[in-house]
């Protein structure tokens, strides 16, 4: 009950006690998440792989404590405290740099706990040298960053954190202020769309200059390095932008392997040089609410049905980018329209898809909320991530 005294207890990395410290964990957020209106369940083996320093490539760049809290015995909420050493090196300008912790993986039975876990997080950062805190970022800014404060009134699509509305207010009581925004946008795709995006797509596709191809599979590995070595240029100015590793594109590739359809990931080139990308995955999430996240006994037939052919899936489109040389030029952003229209053809001609998302979107990124508003798309989601001097 409220007012016993709470235990947060640090977990271990180390051995059998840290293998059964990440299932706790894990299990501990899962069973929170299943109280949230239109959450979804995830695979609970890509959850553990997460918070595992031998299988996250994070971890070669960070430096990570989980912890626990406790009341009476039962477990009643978690939180990470995290040092993204890549992110240190930044520039404050875009939003991380020296002395830049992070807190993330924040669940809580009520305030009172939620304060104790923060006030623990944010003593540890302290210990490492800290001055600051930002979250929640659940671990690397690639992964779920933010706490969702609007749309929890319907299931978040794949790779999206989903909260309760009330978390927002336990952080801010905290201390803590917004420091950025991020937005997911919702898009209508059955339909075409407006003259004048049209003209420009015919425009580009009469340029001998321009290529818009699909992602070759073949060659899925050079694919997959040129398109994150596009966004690691592309990015690099961006709030909140830390690279990509060697290690971590090899990895990201792995894990997203199953759910890349060629015809829905786009390389544009110009004069033959990549020069900018589109992803788009089906909403695996949509499988994972009807299997409950359970691979077992019978999820992982359904789950490699639907990967085969995700007939009706939703889109959403995680990550995109132009090379920097071609910043603020006409030829960006008709790049972009090119790729969202192939794709949307392709989506509902192969899926019968009628509604995408792009997102996550930097509230205040103008080239980017400028081709979500030329294609007649709305905010369906938004993110803050706060931050708190130590």
């Amino acid at each position: 009950m409220q007012g016993s005294k709470i235990d947060i207890r640090p977990l271990s990395d180390k051995g059998k006690a840290g293998k059964r410290d990440r299932a706790a964990f894990v299990d501990l957020g899962r069973a929170f998440s299943r109280r949230v209106p239109n959450s979804v369940p995830q695979l609970r083996s890509e959850e553990l792989e997460l918070v595992d320093p031998a299988k996250n490539p994070f971890f070669e760049h960070a430096t990570v404590q989980l912890f626990i809290a406790a009341r009476d015995g039962q477990p009643v909420g978690r939180i990470s405290a995290h040092i993204d050493h890549l992110a240190l090196e930044i520039s404050p300008e875009q939003g991380m740099g020296p002395g830049t912790g992070m807190f993330g993986y924040f669940d809580a039975e009520d305030e009172e706990v939620a304060r104790a876990l923060l006030n623990t997080a944010e003593a540890w950062l302290r210990q490492q040298g800290m001055t600051r805190a930002l979250g929640p970022i659940t671990m690397s800014i690639w992964e779920e960053p933010g706490l969702l404060v609007k749309g929890q009134d319907h299931p978040p699509m794949v790779m999206m954190g989903h909260h309760p509305a009330h978390y927002r207010e336990w952080i801010e009581n905290a201390g803590y202020v917004p420091a950025k925004k991020l937005v997911t946008y919702d898009l209508d795709v059955r339909g075409g769309f407006s003259p004048l995006i049209q003209r420009i797509v015919r425009s580009g596709s009469k340029n001998d200059r321009i290529s818009v191809r699909p992602v070759d599979l073949a060659h899925y590995d050079e694919e997959i390095a040129t398109i994150l070595a596009i966004l690691n240029d592309a990015w690099s100015t961006n709030w909140g932008f830390v690279p990509f590793t060697p290690a971590e594109v090899a990895h990201a590739g792995k894990k997203l392997k199953p759910i890349i359809k060629a015809p829905l990931n786009r390389i544009a080139e110009v004069d033959g040089k990549p020069v900018a990308f589109m992803l788009t995955f089906p909403d695996v999430n949509d499988i994972m609410g009807r299997i409950d996240g359970k691979l077992f006994p019978t999820g992982w037939f359904h789950l490699l049905r639907w990967l085969r052919k995700p007939m009706g899936a939703g889109m959403r489109v995680p990550l995109m980018g132009v090379l920097r040389e071609l910043h603020n030029s006409r030829m960006a952003s008709q790049l972009a329209f090119m790729m969202i229209e192939d794709i949307r053809q392709e989506a509902v001609r192969l899926y019968g898809t009628t509604r995408g998302e792009l997102g996550w979107v930097l509230d205040d990124n103008q080239g980017m909320v400028a081709i979500a508003d030329a294609i007649d798309s709305k905010i369906n989601r938004e993110y803050l991530i706060f931050d708190k001097t130590l």
